[in-house]
């Protein structure tokens, strides 16, 4: 596919790019690139490049006549998913975007849909390009953040269920997102030093004001990361507080029933001459006593707040 970078994006064929006074976007296969990679006067050898699954970083270099980089982009529905991937080269005149599963096509064609330009330009496009590939991560780091908010309120609730799980899942996902920013910030970093003057001064702001969106979503993941820290420290004390409480009663019940325990055990000896066993009143007088120490030890304990 290719593109002439009007007042939109306006789909041309391979001929008119090179014969254009506008700058271009190109999505071509890898096998396309191979082909064609001459006609575009960049040099990126992906002979040497390591195969596109193979991709595992997003970054930038900037070379004698192009810049080249990659892209590894989390999926954001299913962390746990491979990254997707895919290649770039662009010089003063265009980019060509190197990609065989069709993803950075789908990113181009949703900014050809939605975006008019009054200044169009390459820089112009590369911002909007860039914002695609974060749109939904503050609306993303938001729904954690509401999620951990709820784990928490169950969590002071009493509730029973143990988190620990997906808050283990939460904070994996966004160590991935927090990779992913710093990659994103070395590549605008790289846009931004412009060492092969490929881009207008006065639109490096595009970039600036990309590098400022990163780094608010930066910050934000690593607030979401260290609520995901305390929020498992506040469950493990929750769990340890219950255990607590638990033993103080257990504590309790073994204290209570300890004089009752030494009766059994004294009157259980069975001597021939203790002259309770003789007692019409021994039996009911014996249950009155062990009524009155539980009654007791419980007025005890409730006054002391142990129970």
């Amino acid at each position: 596919m290719y593109y002439l970078i009007k007042e939109t994006l306006e789909k041309c064929n391979k001929e008119e790019i090179r014969n254009s006074e506008y700058q271009y976007v190109a999505v071509l296969s890898r096998e396309e690139w191979l082909a064609e990679n001459e006609y575009f006067d960049m040099v990126i050898d992906l002979d040497t490049e390591p195969d596109q699954q193979e991709l595992y970083s997003t970054k930038a270099e900037a070379n004698y006549d192009s810049l080249t980089g990659t892209f590894c982009i989390p999926e954001r529905d299913n962390f746990p998913a491979p990254d997707l991937h895919f290649s770039f080269a662009l010089d003063e005149k265009g980019i060509v975007f190197i990609d065989d599963d069709d993803i950075a096509g789908k990113l181009v064609k949703r900014i050809r849909k939605t975006r008019r330009w009054r200044f169009p330009g390459l820089e112009r496009f590369l911002y909007d390009f860039l914002e695609q590939i974060i749109k939904d991560d503050a609306r993303l780091l938001e729904d954690y953040e509401r999620e951990l908010d709820r784990m928490e309120d169950d969590i002071l609730s009493g509730h029973s269920e143990d988190f620990s799980g997906r808050i283990s899942e939460i904070r994996s996902d966004i160590r991935d997102l927090g990779i992913h920013y710093e990659q994103l910030t070395d590549l605008g970093e790289v846009l931004v030093e412009n060492e092969n003057g490929f881009f207008r001064s006065e639109n490096l702001r595009y970039f600036h004001l990309f590098l400022n969106r990163i780094a608010r979503l930066r910050d934000t993941a690593i607030s979401v990361r260290d609520y995901t820290i305390q929020l498992r420290d506040l469950q493990k004390s929750q769990l340890d507080i219950k255990q607590n409480h638990i033993m103080s009663i257990l504590t309790v019940v073994t204290t209570i029933f300890m004089p009752l325990t030494l009766i059994v055990g004294w009157y259980g000896m069975n001597f021939r001459y203790m002259p309770e066993l003789e007692s019409r009143y021994a039996y009911p007088t014996l249950i009155a006593v062990c009524a009155i120490i539980v009654m007791g030890l419980l007025i005890f304990f409730k006054k002391k707040k142990w129970l």
